[in-house]
């Protein structure tokens, strides 16, 4: 058999042997809660540290909220944790060189709210520059979300699918085409909807700003 035939046939086995990662469900309450009680922490201390309403805060730790990733990453910065940390990743590895972490197609960990459906990619892997995701937007309006987005970081973004407007306090509603990127600063509220009958899908960075 030709040696290129041979390296397919083993990288076609590869694939269908490779063990899918394991998903879980997110149980970010508790997790939240545990990790507020583990640091001494009332609820109106958590929510002068992160920004986030204490009555939000409190539905979310009851999981009668299911917040953005925008909002996760808030709550992880006001407790100098990880985002995996609320997200309950199992523990990963991270090495000072040679880092890399493979998410197959279909794989990663998903965290779905009323407003958008987003599997967070690589997730294995700690210590990350930013958090990869790939979302499907199913909101029609900004009326659809209890609070918009906003954090520290900033936010890196390519459409694949669909009509994806962006929506934010300071400029004009901006549509995004198929093909189409975006890099904006997450510190203005903002949020994101579909237009149209297809929902828009999106590849997304969500970036922690350096001094």
């Amino acid at each position: 058999m030709p040696i290129v035939n041979q390296i397919g046939d083993i990288a076609m086995r590869q694939r269908r042997t490779a063990r899918p990662r394991r998903e879980r469900p997110l149980e970010l309450g508790p997790r939240l809660k545990a990790l507020r009680k583990g640091q001494q922490l009332t609820l109106q201390e958590v929510a002068r540290l992160t920004g986030v309403s204490t009555s939000a805060l409190s539905k979310i730790e009851r999981n009668d909220l299911s917040p953005t990733l925008t909002t996760l990453q808030r709550i992880a910065s006001g407790l100098q944790v990880e985002l995996s940390a609320l997200l309950g990743d199992e523990p990963g590895h991270a090495p000072t060189t040679g880092r890399r972490s493979i998410a197959r197609a279909g794989q990663g960990d998903n965290l779905n709210n009323a407003t958008c459906n987003n599997k967070l990619l690589c997730a294995d892997l700690k210590d990350k520059c930013f958090t990869p995701i790939r979302t499907v937007v199913k909101a029609r309006s900004p009326e659809d979300y209890e609070a918009w987005g906003v954090s520290d970081g900033e936010i890196f973004l390519t459409v694949l699918k669909g009509e994806l407007v962006i929506h934010s306090r300071i400029y004009e509603p901006l549509v995004l085409y198929p093909g189409d990127s975006m890099y904006y600063d997450a510190s203005t509220e903002h949020c994101w909807t579909s237009q149209g009958d297809v929902d828009a899908e999106l590849i997304w960075v969500l970036g922690t700003r350096t001094a």
